[in-house]
């Protein structure tokens, strides 16, 4: 709670996190987990993220994003780059009554997304992975971790 004057506001941080599957039915839907649906809100943003996963944002998260992609300096290729492939694969999603989201096909097929699926929480966003390929990316992240975590000493982590 922070006090400004004779008003206090409630400051509320937001942490996703956790590892859950669902099955993406044949119109390509997945059930977002109940735990993330009021943090994520009405409407949400969903696009490519890296490592072939989709990357699942609030609104005011997605604006706070927005915000510094636009600093980047248009003039420099690789901000360019970035920016339209994050941009164009991204779209405003809601939930429906069963707590599903329609995952656009172009998203499905960046993110190898079939049958199976695993929604996970990464501090800020939710990250959309198809099974096989979380399997994959935990065994080869597993290997290292380790050593990921030395490195994270020195960031001051």
């Amino acid at each position: 709670m922070v006090v400004c004057g004779k008003i206090s506001i409630k400051v509320v941080t937001l942490m996703f996190m956790g590892e859950f599957e669902h099955t993406i039915d044949v119109k390509g839907r997945v059930i977002i987990p109940a735990r993330f649906r009021e943090e994520l809100g009405g409407n949400f943003v969903i696009t490519r993220g890296l490592d072939h996963c989709l990357f699942v944002y609030t609104m005011e998260e997605w604006k706070v994003i927005e915000e510094k992609l636009k600093t980047l300096p248009f003039t420099k290729k690789e901000a360019r780059t970035f920016v339209r492939f994050f941009f164009s694969g991204a779209s405003e999603c809601e939930l429906d009554k069963q707590g599903r989201v329609l995952l656009m096909p172009t998203l499905r097929d960046y993110a190898k997304l079939s049958k199976d699926a695993v929604i996970i929480g990464v501090s800020t966003r939710l990250e959309i992975w198809d099974k096989q390929e979380w399997n994959n990316y935990c065994n080869n992240a597993e290997a290292s971790y380790e050593i990921l975590a030395e490195e994270m000493v020195e960031l001051g982590i």
